[in-house]
C-alpha cells in the first residue's frame, strides 16, 4: 500500500463530486418533480455514478481526479464492479444499520489510522491513494 490519502482530501473529493454531479442531478430532479427532496433520479444517478465511474476510470471519480487521488484494490488487482458493489452497497447498508455510527467510526479511522482505511475500504479490500495508475 503506497501513499494512502487521509480524511481532508477524501472529504474534499466528495464535496467536489457533490457540487459537480449531485447538484446538477438535484436540479434535473426539481425540474421533473417540482421538489428538492431525494428522488429516484438523484438516488439512481448517484448510485450509478459511484459504482460505474471508478471502474471505468481506474479508480477516479470527478472529484478524486481533480485532487489527484483514486480508489485502488489492496491486492493490486483491477478495480471491478463487485468491488464497488461491496464498497458502496454493502458498506452503505452497514452504515444504515449502525444508524450512522459506522460512518463516524470510518471518518476517525481515515483520520487516525496509519493506513487511512475506512470500514468501506476493509469491506471492499480497497484503499485511496495519491499514486497515479501504472499502465
Amino acid at each position: 500500500m503506497l501513499n494512502p490519502v487521509g480524511f481532508w482530501s477524501r472529504l474534499g473529493a466528495s464535496l467536489l463530486d457533490f457540487i459537480i454531479i449531485g447538484i446538477p442531478l438535484s436540479i434535473i430532479s426539481f425540474l421533473l418533480f417540482g421538489h428538492w427532496q431525494e428522488s429516484p433520479i438523484t438516488s439512481f444517478g448517484n448510485l450509478l455514478y459511484s459504482l460505474i465511474v471508478p471502474v471505468l476510470w481506474t479508480g477516479y471519480t470527478v472529484g478524486k481526479r481533480m485532487l489527484g487521488i483514486r480508489i485502488v484494490k489492496f491486492d493490486g488487482t483491477k478495480l471491478g464492479f463487485g468491488t464497488m458493489l461491496m464498497r458502496v452497497i454493502v458498506a452503505g447498508f452497514v452504515y444504515v444499520v449502525t444508524l450512522g455510527i459506522g460512518l463516524i467510526v470510518s471518518a476517525f479511522m481515515v483520520g487516525l489510522r496509519e493506513d487511512k482505511r475506512a470500514i468501506h475500504d476493509f469491506i471492499a479490500g480497497t484503499y485511496v491513494t495519491s499514486n497515479p495508475p501504472v499502465d
